[in-house]
């Protein structure tokens, strides 16, 4: 016999894992059109539906989805401006007074004008060069994870929480700014103790030369980008989802289970699983059209603002910045992504103590 045919022949008598599963899907596609076609086309039926809601929301009703290129316009430039270097001036010093490298907190402040994955891209190289330990670079991942991840989920944040009577000036300091100093220095002196103090010689400039007209119709192209390549995408992607298993009764009792447990910790429970699973913006723009139309508990909009103003949702969390931070620095992904998840913790934990013990300070 050949040595080719043999080859083939025993190729042939292989069969992969993902094979198995695909044949078995080719049984149950099969098995569903002979004996239950209706139920397939009503799966695909209620999948297409629930996604709609996304475009109808975003496109069609209201002005959330041209917000969120306003804000995204906003943002850029407010960062053409000075905006960020402003803040690393006033925030990078002050963590060698805590016994931490300055550079620790460059990612978070960074983030504070929202884009989790560039912040990664850009401070993760600069905390190698300041001689940050590993340590201190989980300090920052899980210290950039308190950051909104889109400026545009802090400008529709303030308007829902402005539209039910909340005192919004208090809130910003003690949501995005207290835990740039607040979570490096309770995680120094608890989990990440190998530390030392470390001033930058030179701070990195952060504010592009970019020419203004430049900067207005870029953060446009961009705002537009956000809206229609990542956000309605996604939200379509997960809704489609659980269009399918709300057809098939499975989502039900998760979505009660999910409910309950943010309703139990004061946060809107709508929003609150949207900024866990699909996407902080997205939320914060069902909020404001909630708000707009029926009755909500400030403290339930305050407990959702703060949860949304974080790195969630979870495929950031599991998937980009574990990604982006073992490339660009010495940890490890498995590492990364810890340091990112006790930092989304602490951030539902936060959004949980405000909502149900601070409300009143700010309603």
């Amino acid at each position: 016999m050949a040595k080719v045919e043999q080859e083939v022949k025993s190729a042939g008598k292989k069969i992969t894992g993902i094979e198995i599963v695909g044949l078995v899907l080719v049984a149950s596609a099969l098995l569903g059109l002979f004996f239950g076609s209706s139920a397939l086309a009503g799966v695909f039926d209620a999948m297409v539906n629930k996604a709609y809601v996304i475009f109808r929301v975003f496109i069609f009703d209201g002005t959330v989805g041209i917000a969120i290129i306003v804000s995204v316009i906003i943002g850029r430039i407010l960062e053409r401006l000075g905006f960020t270097d402003a803040l690393m001036r006033i925030f990078v010093p002050i963590m060698r007074y805590f016994g931490l490298n300055s550079a620790v907190t460059i990612p978070s402040v960074y983030n504070v004008l929202g884009d989790i994955n560039a912040a990664g891209r850009i401070a993760g190289p600069i905390l190698l060069k300041a001689g940050a330990t590993k340590d201190e670079q989980k300090i920052a991942v899980a210290t950039m994870v308190q950051s909104q991840q889109s400026f545009s989920t802090f400008m529709l944040g303030i308007l829902a929480m402005s539209i039910v009577g909340i005192k919004v000036f208090p809130v910003i300091v003690l949501v995005i700014f207290g835990p740039l100093i607040i979570v490096p220095i309770l995680l120094r002196f608890t989990l990440y103790r190998d530390t030392k103090a470390v001033a930058l010689d030179h701070l990195p400039k952060f504010t592009p030369e970019t020419p203004a007209l430049a900067t207005l119709f870029g953060a446009a192209r961009e705002g537009a980008e956000l809206l229609f390549l990542l956000i309605i995408p996604a939200g379509a992607a997960v809704y489609a989802i659980i269009g399918g298993l709300e057809y098939l009764g499975i989502w039900q009792p998760i979505n009660a289970t999910l409910t309950g447990l943010l309703t139990a910790v004061s946060i809107h429970p709508d929003t609150g699983i949207l900024s866990i699973m699909v996407s902080p913006t997205l939320a914060m723009g069902t909020l404001v059209e909630t708000v707009k139309s029926t009755p909500v508990a400030p403290a339930l909009v305050l407990g959702s603002f703060v949860l949304a103003s974080s790195g969630f949702p979870l495929s950031v969390i599991f998937g980009q910045i574990p990604a982006v931070w073992a490339e660009v620095t010495d940890l490890s992904e498995r590492e990364a992504m810890t340091a990112a998840v006790l930092g989304a913790v602490m951030r539902l934990v936060t959004a949980a103590i405000i909502a149900l013990l601070l409300a009143p300070l700010f309603i």
